[in-house]
C-alpha cells in the first residue's frame, strides 16, 4: 500500500496510524531510524564541525557554508568543493569533480530502488536527497531484516525518513557550530583540522579495502592523484576518482567472471 493510499484510511479515534509494513506507528518508525542512526551521527558530527571552521579561512561566507550544508548535504563533496574554491577552480571543474566523487550515491539508489518503487513521486525526491552514506547503511540492513522475516516493506520508508532527519539536523547543527567558531576564532582553520579531516576518511577506508574491487580503486586513485598533482585546477583528484571508479568496475567484473569459470 502506498503512503497516498494509507493516508486515506481513517484512523479510529484515540489510535495513532500505524505503519503498514510492520504495525508500528508512524512516529515510532521515524524514532527507531533515529534511533538506529544514532551511532553514526557522532562520526559525522567532526566532519561537520570541521567543514564550518574551515570555511572562514578558504573565503567561504556563514552563509555559503550553511546554504552548501543545506542544499548539498555531502561531506566528501563540501570538503572538496571547497578546497577547489579556495584554489579559484573554474565552476565547471568544481561540479563535474564533485559529480563524480559522488557517483557511489546512484548506487545506493539503485539498491534501494526496488524497496522505495511504490512510494510517490514527492516521498523519493526526498528522500534521494538526503541519501548518505551513513543512512544508506542503516536502512538497507532493515530492509534486508524485514526480508529474511518475511515481513512487508511498504511502511518501511518512514523508518527512513527518520534516519534522513536524523542525519541532516545533525549536519546543518554541527556545520553551524563550526562556522561560529570558525568566524570567531579564525586560527582554528589554521590549527591543522585539514589533518583531522584527512584521518577521518582513511580511517573510514581503510575497512573496506579487503576486498580486491575496493583496493584496486583505492591504489588506482592514490597513483593517479600523486602523478597529476601538479595540474591545475586540482584536476587531479577528478581523475584520481574515475581512474579509481574505472579501476574497481574492471576487477570486480574480472572477479565474478573468473568465479562463473569455476
Amino acid at each position: 500500500m502506498s503512503d497516498s493510499n494509507s493516508c486515506s484510511l481513517a484512523a479510529a479515534p484515540g489510535r495513532r496510524l500505524a505503519d503498514p509494513g510492520t504495525g508500528a506507528p508512524r512516529g515510532s518508525e521515524m524514532l527507531r531510524g533515529m534511533f538506529d542512526t544514532l551511532p553514526l551521527l557522532l562520526g559525522a558530527a567532526p566532519f561537520g564541525l570541521i567543514f564550518g571552521a574551515l570555511a572562514a579561512p578558504d573565503g567561504l561566507p556563514a552563509s555559503g557554508a550553511l546554504a552548501m550544508s543545506a542544499l548539498v548535504f555531502a561531506g566528501s563533496a563540501q570538503f572538496i568543493a571547497l578546497t577547489l574554491l579556495a584554489a579559484q577552480a573554474a565552476v565547471p571543474v568544481i561540479v563535474l569533480t564533485t559529480l563524480v566523487v559522488n557517483l557511489r550515491h546512484v548506487l545506493y539508489a539503485a539498491t534501494l530502488l526496488p524497496m522505495v518503487a511504490r512510494l510517490p513521486l514527492r516521498w523519493r525526491v526526498l528522500l534521494a536527497f538526503w541519501l548518505t552514506d551513513e543512512t544508506f547503511a542503516v536502512v538497507h540492513r532493515r530492509y534486508g531484516a524485514h526480508a529474511r522475516q518475511g515481513l512487508p516493506t511498504t511502511g518501511a520508508h518512514w523508518y527512513f525518513l527518520g534516519s534522513c532527519l536524523a542525519m541532516y539536523l545533525n549536519w546543518l547543527a554541527w556545520t553551524a557550530l563550526g562556522v561560529w567558531a570558525g568566524h570567531g576564532w579564525p586560527w582554528l582553520g589554521r590549527w591543522g583540522l585539514e589533518f583531522a579531516m584527512v584521518a577521518t576518511f582513511t580511517a573510514m577506508v581503510a575497512p573496506l579495502l579487503r576486498r580486491r574491487p575496493a583496493l584496486a580503486a583505492a591504489l588506482c586513485s592514490a597513483a593517479i592523484a600523486l602523478l597529476a598533482r601538479g595540474l591545475p585546477y586540482k584536476l587531479g583528484l577528478m581523475l584520481a576518482a574515475l581512474g579509481g571508479v574505472v579501476a574497481g568496475v574492471l576487477v570486480d567484473e574480472s572477479s565474478g567472471a573468473e568465479g562463473e569459470h569455476r
